[in-house]
Parts: structure tokens; sequence; C-alpha cells
């Protein structure tokens, strides 16, 4: 057993962080599963489980296989005290047994579901005669030219097969002077192609083919002379966690693009097969890739299931998917010729996707053109391709503006994009900072100065989520805009800190990380049980990505010995065991997995019927506590505060459609609607909530607002 991390409580007290992590995977797949949700929708979800599961396998399981070879030290060790190899074998069965369960729901269900709608995977030899004219027109010109065969011989060792990427094996055969010479060779499935090959449509039927079935159709074609005696699809996963020392990196940037370059080389920890394929295939690439039995995956389909997703984003088939969302402006903003006017006045509070992700961007972009802005500092931890908040940065540059954009290039598996964002703002002018050595900077902050007619006015966007136009519609957060001038010295000073040497003074509203979260956090909690103890009101609600953090979970542990309700909202990981007799009783663990990925993250404390809550940047993890610059805000303002105590935080409790309540034993069961009452999905009731707010908004007015668009902001400034 592995050394106990700092726990009041004993080893058995806690969920082990990666089997919990597998078993919010296990709820996404059961998204897939669900008859209740349209075909195309059941299919993304088998896509994300694939996705998670990639990166899973990436980081979490190639850390273990760190420690286990190279006795590598964890960053942090586990509360429940398993070893990395008792945690390998457990990730082993259970990871083995949801990839067979996510095959038998697509081969049972989904593509049959699929197919009756209209939606058809076909084989080669099921092609109609105009659909295989078409398919050899499509290889000739646009596979063919870009394939490459690779043989395996003395003269040609095993070739190196990228992260992720989908390869062919095969063995081929050929008569040379009175004898059979069998060789081995693999040919990659281009990634440049579109692996999804629709074909030309017949009525409202939708037929397609898979890249690979294709090219296997044709590998006679790249080994003239060879006969093919057998083939199969498989693909590696590798360790791609980016290990380098960052103080002595002269130039940052630099040396995370050679690291991006070696990754592709890391050692592989998983590979995936099909399951009927040849076991001297199987014994080829255990060899090859260095990798033993356990790490083999056959799977009785298509290899990579994440290409799938395409489909999902085909145009029509309407009843197949979800109702459209279509995001409301935030009623304080609609037809508000000024943005500025409006914060100055009132703090607003943007809840997405429900409400449009356009309010943040018209923010920055109106600050880019106002010629009464003076500076723009933003952080940018994963962004969008293409972002308008980028080019409304490099505008404001270059229309003269100090403009400060801290570019967190060691966002995992966003370093290339965040490389190339890098470079493009430094070439229009702004002030680009990499971040804080030994810390990634997470926290989501914007910062507009704005000379005004009383002097210089501070304007701040501080939020729960990234900046990134394409995931906001598709991840729940909530961002604050305000004018308070308490919050525009803190995130001005939070500015310093990151892109200077200032000396760190204390901050009047912002708490943040690793400079003391953790603590205020414990504290907060301790305040509660204290409460509790003394007969007065006392709760904690909590709303956010993942628990881990063992001082925290005891401080909870702690308040619920003392009779504080604690109800935790938690999406992914909890390594917190609720219902332990004396211990936790009365925690209780929700998490939601629906439509829209929940990511927000909402801390009210009841504080003796004073209550306070905070929105924040941070999950209760050790790596958002010490490894991370974190904020987490208070949510002061009476309107806004209200909104999220009588509107969002009673909705996501009422949830009983897509919730599942955490066992003590680590398990979690789907939630149901009691004694005949509605079920309660809180996705479409925000949904419907922003809707209905839009449309109070034009009727409470004496008439509808329309603002004359004269100029576009850009032409406007060009």
């Amino acid at each position: 057993m592995a050394r106990n991390a700092n726990a009041a409580f004993p080893p058995e007290f806690y969920i082990n962080r990666e089997m919990s992590w597998l078993e919010f995977n296990a709820r996404v797949l059961e998204e897939a599963v669900d008859a209740t949700s349209p075909w195309l929708e059941r299919l993304k979800f088998m896509s994300i489980f694939s996705s998670n599961l990639d990166e899973f396998f990436e980081v979490r399981v190639a850390g273990l296989k760190d420690q286990v070879s190279a006795g590598i030290e964890p960053q942090d060790y586990g509360a429940d005290g398993l070893g990395p190899a008792e945690q390998l074998a457990a990730i082993d069965k259970r990871a083995h047994e949801l990839v067979g369960e996510q095959y038998h729901c697509l081969n049972d269900q989904i593509f049959p579901g699929l197919a009756g709608s209209g939606i058809r995977r076909v084989r080669y030899d099921e092609l109609t005669d105009p659909e295989r004219q078409h398919v050899e027109q499509l290889f000739a010109k646009n596979i063919y030219p870009v394939l490459t065969p690779l043989a395996i011989d003395p003269g040609h060792p095993f070739p190196h097969v990228h992260n992720k990427s989908l390869n062919i094996a095969l063995v081929i055969e050929r008569e040379l002077e009175g004898r059979t010479q069998e060789l081995f060779a693999v040919v990659q499935v281009p990634a440049v192609l579109p692996r999804v090959m629709t074909l030309p449509r017949v009525d409202d039927q939708l037929r397609y083919i898979l890249l690979e079935d294709i090219i296997g159709q044709h590998l006679g074609d790249l080994f003239g002379g060879f006969r093919v005696v057998a083939k199969t699809v498989f693909r590696v996963t590798r360790d791609t966690d980016i290990d380098f020392v960052e103080d002595e990196a002269e130039d940052l940037l630099q040396a995370i693009e050679d690291t991006l370059r070696q990754r592709i080389r890391g050692r592989a920890v998983r590979l995936e097969i099909s399951a009927d394929a040849d076991e001297r295939f199987v014994k080829l690439l255990e060899e090859a890739l260095e990798i033993v039995p356990s790490d083999v995956y056959r799977v009785a389909g298509p290899v990579d299931l994440t290409a799938l997703m395409a489909l999902q984003q085909l145009d029509g088939f309407r009843s197949l998917k979800d109702e459209p969302l279509v995001p409301r402006v935030p009623p304080v903003f609609a037809g508000a010729p000024n943005l500025f006017d409006v914060i100055r006045n009132q703090d607003v509070l943007a809840h997405h996707p429900f409400e449009s992700f356009g309010c943040v961007v018209d923010f920055i972009e109106r600050a880019a053109n106002d010629p009464q802005v003076l500076a723009i500092k933003q952080t940018l931890y994963r962004t969008s391709a293409p972002s308008p908040i980028i080019d409304a940065l490099a505008r404001a540059a270059i229309n003269g503006k100090q403009v400060t954009a801290l570019v967190e290039l060691k966002a995992r598996l966003d370093e290339q994009n965040n490389i190339v964002w890098a470079k493009s703002l430094e070439q229009a002018g702004v002030h680009v900072v990499y971040g804080v050595v030994g810390l990634k900077t997470h926290c989501k902050a914007a910062l507009v100065v704005r000379r005004e007619a009383d002097g210089l006015r501070r304007y701040v966007h501080l939020a729960t989520g990234n900046y990134n136009p394409s995931t906001s519609r598709i991840y729940t957060d909530l961002g604050l805009f305000t004018a308070n001038p308490d919050f525009g010295e803190d995130v001005s000073e939070l500015f310093n800190l990151l892109t200077g040497y200032s000396e760190r003074r204390p901050f009047k509203k912002l708490v943040v990380a690793p400079m003391g979260l953790r603590e205020r956090v414990v504290e907060l909690i301790n305040r509660e049980r204290i409460n509790a103890e003394s007969n007065l009101p006392a709760r904690v609600l909590v709303k956010m990505n993942a628990l881990v953090e063992p001082s925290v979970i005891d401080a909870l542990y702690r308040a619920s010995k003392s009779g504080v309700k604690i109800d935790l909202l938690i999406r992914g990981i909890c390594c917190l065991r609720p219902g332990l007799p004396g211990i936790s009783e009365s925690i209780r663990v929700v998490s939601v997995v629906d439509r829209f990925l929940e990511h927000s993250r909402i801390f009210y404390f009841e504080n003796a019927g004073h209550p306070e809550v905070f929105l924040g940047s941070a999950d209760w993890m050790p790596r958002n506590f010490y490894r991370r610059i974190e904020v987490m805000f208070p949510v002061e303002a009476e309107a806004t505060k209200q909104r999220i105590v009588d509107e969002i935080l009673p909705t996501l409790l009422a949830e009983n459609a897509k919730g599942r309540v955490l066992r003590t034993d680590g398990s979690y069961v789907r939630m149901r609607s009691d004694n005949g009452k509605p079920a309660v999905r809180s996705q479409q009731v925000f949904q419907a909530m922003a809707r209905e707010a839009a449309i109070r908004d034009l009727r409470d007015g004496s008439s509808p607002r329309f603002v004359p668009i004269l100029r576009s902001p850009q032409a406007a400034t060009e």
C-alpha cells in the first residue's frame, strides 16, 4: 500500500481518484445507453466516452506506469492509500468492462437504431454499383496518393506509430524462388482525410463507409506482387504528459515546442485492436510497443469511436438530435447601446450556454474599438479557432491600446493551439506573458481600463469557464461583469502578480491560489461547523467538477459530524464517501451528466443566516490549490446573489432526471422522480428560464429597444 496523504481519517473513508474518474466516464456511457435520448445524441456520448478514456490513458495511466517502472513519486498521494500497481490492476479490470459495455451498446443498439432512422454504415461488399464507382474514384484521386506502405523486415524495422493514429497491420506473401515469403507491413490511415466517408444520398437515406474499410479493400494496390493474407486495424495510445524542468528553461515557448515534438514518441500505454485480429498481430505489436497483455483492448467494432462524432455534426436528421439551443442575450444587455454604461450601473451575471457568450466577446471587442479604453488585460487558458477574442485583442494593440494577454502554454492538450495564439498576438503588438514559473494560470479574468469623465474606471469580467466561444455553447458556466472598484483593484493586483515581480498585498475581494485558497475554503467550512455546534443556521452547498483534496474532505466530514447539511453537486471525481455512519451521514453527493458539460463552480455557505456565495475557477483538488493560479470571488450585489440563491441553486438541487447519487461504496445510482412528481431536468429548466426572461424583458418595456447598426466596430476602426 502506498503512503497515505495527510488525511485525518482511515484510508477506507476515501474513494480512489482514478476509480472515481472511471465511474464518471461510466455515467457518460450511461447517456449513450439511455433509450430516452435521440440516436445521434447517444452516439455523441459514445464518442465522448472514448475521447475521455484516451486522455485518461495518456495522462493518468501513463503516470501510474511511470511510478511502477521508474519509482517516480506521485505529485499527490491519495488519501485512500492505494499504491500505483494496485491502482493499475483496478483500472485494468474496470476499463475493460466499460469498453466491453460500450461496444455492446454500439453494435446492439446504436448502429441498428441509426440504420432504422436512415443512417447506415456499410462495408465495401455492401456497396451498390454506383456507390462502388464513387468510392473507386475517391480512392484513386484523394486517398491513394496520401498512403505510405511500410514494410517490416530486417532492413525495415517496425515503424514508429504516432499517438492515437489509426493503422492497418497486414501480413503479405509472395512466391520467391520456389518458396513462400511472408512479411508484416503497416499502413497508416491518414488523419488528414475524413474518417467517415458519406456516400451520395438517395432520398432521405445517408449511407457511409469508414476510411479504413476503403483502404483495406485496396491494400493489394500498395504492395504490388504480394498477396494480402491477413489484416487488422489498430491504434496506440502513448504517454503525452509534458515533463520538463520549467525553471531551467530559458525560453518557455521553445521548450514546450520541443517537448510537443517528443510527445508523439511517448511510451505506449494502450493498444486497441480489432477483436477478430490474428493473434500473431497482437504478439508482434506487444513486442514492438513493449506492452503487456493487460494493455491490449480487443474491440468488437470500429477502432477509435471519437471519429463517429462527425455523424452527429452532419446537417439534417433533426429528429435524431436534441432541440437546438438558442442562447438568449442577458436581458440587461439586450438593446443596450453601451455595455459599459450597464456594467457601471450594476453587476451583471451571465449564465452560459443558456445566455449567450456573445456578451463576453462583445465586452472585449467594444473595448478594443472604444477610443476611451486605454488598456486591456486578459488570461487565456483554452480558446477556439477562429477566436473573435484573439482577433479583438490583436486589433486593440493595433489601435494603440496597452494590451496584455497571459497565455497559458501548459494547458494540457492545448499547448500547440496556445503557442499559435501567443505568436499571433505578439506579432500584433500584444504584450504576451506565458504564465508563472512552476504554476499553471487557470483563473479566468479580464480587465478593461477606461477613461471617463470622472477619471479612470476599471471594468472586470471574472468567470468559471474559459474564454472559448466554442466550448461556451456546450459547457455550463457563470460569468460576472462588475465595475466595483474593489474588484478592479484586486484584478489589477492579480495581473501585476502574473506579469511582474509585484509584492503581494492583501486582496479585498478575491481569494487566490496558491496563496490561501485552500485555507479559506477550510475556514468557511469550519465556520459552518462552529455555527451548527452553536445551534445557528449552517449549510454548505457546492457545485464543481471534482473533490479530491484530503484536508477539505476532512473538514466536510467534521462539519457533517456536527450536523451541517451538505449538498455536493460534483460532476466528476469525488473522493469523499457519503453516508459513513457517524461521519458523513448528512452529506449528499449528486453528479449530473447531461447534454451540456456541467462546468460552473458555485460555493454557498449559510453563515448563520447571512449567506455568502462565491464563484470560481478551481475545483477542490491538490493541483488547483497548490500548483495553479486560481481565483474564487464573492457574488455580493443583491440581485446577482439572489439569482444564484433563489433560481440557479434550487433548480440544480431539484434535478432528478439526469442526476446520479453517489453511494457509500463508490457506485452511483440513477435518480428517479418520487411520488409521481414530474421529472426535473435542470438544463432544460435553465433553457426555459432564459427564454422567458427574454420575453419578459421585451414585454415589460414600453417598446422594443431598436439600436441602429451604423458601421461594424472593425470597419469603423479600419
